[in-house]
């Protein structure tokens, strides 16, 4: 049996408890705060201390083991999950890949990690998953670099995206030109406001981290990269709007098609850096019902949020913009996500 965090107050003979519990970047400490898991695993050693528990959340490489030995147990395994903004349920039923995380000199724990791979094998659809089963640490990493690499190739479309912009020449041109080359490929290149959403940008941040005493040059230039992006999209839009002062409506909080996440969205990050140069904000967000999104106004009407907006910020197009595409600021080439 399979016991997933808050339900193991009421379950006493689970083989495996999953926590994945969330786990947020705190940039004073420069790492994630694992509250959270750290509560679950308590809980779970009081009411069943021969489960196995699976960390799902995204931690700090090294973590599994840290946080084995500070509780004096052996039986903390790790398995990432992979799974993309509004496609969680697919990536589920169709997995990549497979990795679970257990102590190679633990013979017991690695066979368990075999069990729950076998069992993640037998939920999906796909039959024909690439399985991996590695140290913890090792599989902690293989999440957070995954992630980055991401990140990275975001970064640099987004680049390419930003001098061809500044020098007049064609984005998309140069994008199909570049991804014609079998080892780049054509995913993943649409250009946008930035990386963002609930795993990018802390867990490019925590990579950075542990590279504290490592050297390194690319991963910090990622996470600096985004925030020049935001920078210069910021800068694009008030060109667009004729300059200060100016009302710009931002069209949609979401990252992606298909989701209902804002958290840690990109064009956030544009907000408040055109917030900070003296432009208005309004919203236009279908999925909220309240009148105010932090500091900024919430226009519910489409119509009228079209006709408030001197220049609309959309990090992806709709077709119900039409009729304003004159005002409309997006670097979405290939109108997908």
């Amino acid at each position: 049996m399979i016991i997933v965090g808050i339900h193991i107050l009421t379950n006493f003979d689970a083989e495996f408890i999953v926590v994945a519990a969330p786990t947020n970047y705190e940039t004073a400490t420069h790492h994630f705060d694992t509250s959270a898991v750290e509560d679950v695993i308590e809980i779970s050693r009081r009411v069943n201390p021969n489960a196995v528990i699976i960390i799902k959340s995204t931690v700090p490489v090294g973590y599994t083991e840290a946080v084995s030995e500070k509780y004096g147990l052996d039986t903390i395994i790790f398995s990432p999950e992979f799974l993309r903004e509004g496609k969680a349920l697919y990536d589920n039923l169709y997995p990549s890949r497979i990795i679970v995380g257990a102590p190679k000199d633990n013979p017991s724990l690695r066979a368990a990690a075999e069990r729950f791979a076998d069992l993640l094998k037998e939920g999906a659809i796909e039959k024909d998953i690439p399985v991996l089963i590695t140290d913890p640490t090792e599989a902690e990493a293989i999440k957070l670099f995954a992630n980055t690499y991401l990140a990275l190739r975001v970064s640099f479309f987004n680049e390419l995206d930003t001098y061809a912009e500044v020098k007049g020449l064609n984005t998309k041109q140069i994008i199909d030109g570049v991804c014609l080359d079998p080892r780049i490929g054509g995913h993943y290149n649409n250009p946008s406001f930035g990386y963002g959403g609930y795993c990018l940008p802390k867990d490019t941040k925590q990579l950075l981290a542990n590279f504290k005493d490592v050297p390194n040059k690319v991963v910090r230039a990622i996470v600096e990269s985004n925030e020049t992006r935001m920078d210069v999209i910021a800068d694009r839009v008030l060109e667009k709007a004729g300059g200060l002062p100016c009302t710009v409506g931002v069209y949609r909080l979401t990252m992606k098609s298909g989701s209902d996440n804002f958290r840690a969205s990109s064009i956030q990050g544009v907000m408040k850096r055109l917030e900070v140069l003296g432009a208005t904000i309004i919203v236009y967000e279908p999925t909220l019902t309240e009148d105010v999104f932090g500091s900024w106004r919430v226009v519910h009407s489409l119509d009228q949020f079209k006709k408030e907006a001197a220049v609309i910020v959309a990090n992806r197009y709709n077709p119900e913009l039409e009729s304003a595409m004159d005002k409309v600021y997006t670097r979405d080439l290939y109108f997908r996500d």
